[in-house]
């Protein structure tokens, strides 16, 4: 299943068009997303919705927005001038959900807002200070195996020679 969450900021203004047949919406977008590793530059995908979500997209969204797309990843290939083909991702969504802290209709840089995560001190755990001692335990030692009369010996280990070995035929 081709399944893509992408965190991402909207860098252009969605643009509704219709399709001639059944007039379908169709809103698409340029999104801009952090590469994989730090010093990788921020990477562009053109990103697609359909029918009711187009209309949501680009009636709820701008530049600058602070969004997660759920969709799939989709590829196309596109015959270039120059005579060679290019291929080209696009992410058709299927939900959008708008970060908190993006920007509004101003138009300025978002700012997320961080919420601290705190857990809660769990009741049933024991402090390890209250039991140190200044002497070192015995090491445990493992029980004997249980015997019974279905046990049977191990088979001993196969040696294997390097004359036995196949070569890999690459």
């Amino acid at each position: 299943m081709n399944s893509c969450i992408l965190m991402a900021t909207i860098i252009s203004n969605p643009e509704l068009r219709y399709t001639q047949e059944n007039q379908t919406a169709i809103a698409q977008m340029l999104v801009e997303f952090q590469g994989g590793k730090p010093e990788d530059p921020p990477s562009t995908l053109k990103v697609v919705g359909w029918g009711n979500l187009a209309t949501e997209i680009q009636q709820s969204y701008t530049i600058g927005d602070r969004i997660v797309i759920e969709g799939r990843l989709k590829m196309d290939t596109i015959e270039r001038p120059e005579g060679f083909k290019e291929k080209r991702a696009e992410l058709v969504a299927g939900r959008i959900h708008r970060l908190e802290g993006s920007a509004s209709t101003s138009g300025t840089v978002p700012t997320a807002k961080v919420i601290p995560m705190t857990t809660p001190e769990p009741k049933n755990v024991v402090n390890l200070e209250n039991y140190k001692s200044s002497t070192k335990p015995a090491p445990v030692q493992a029980p004997p195996a249980p015997q019974d009369e279905w046990s049977y010996p191990s088979a001993p280990a196969p040696s294997i020679s390097d004359s036995d070995l196949d070569e890999i035929p690459f």
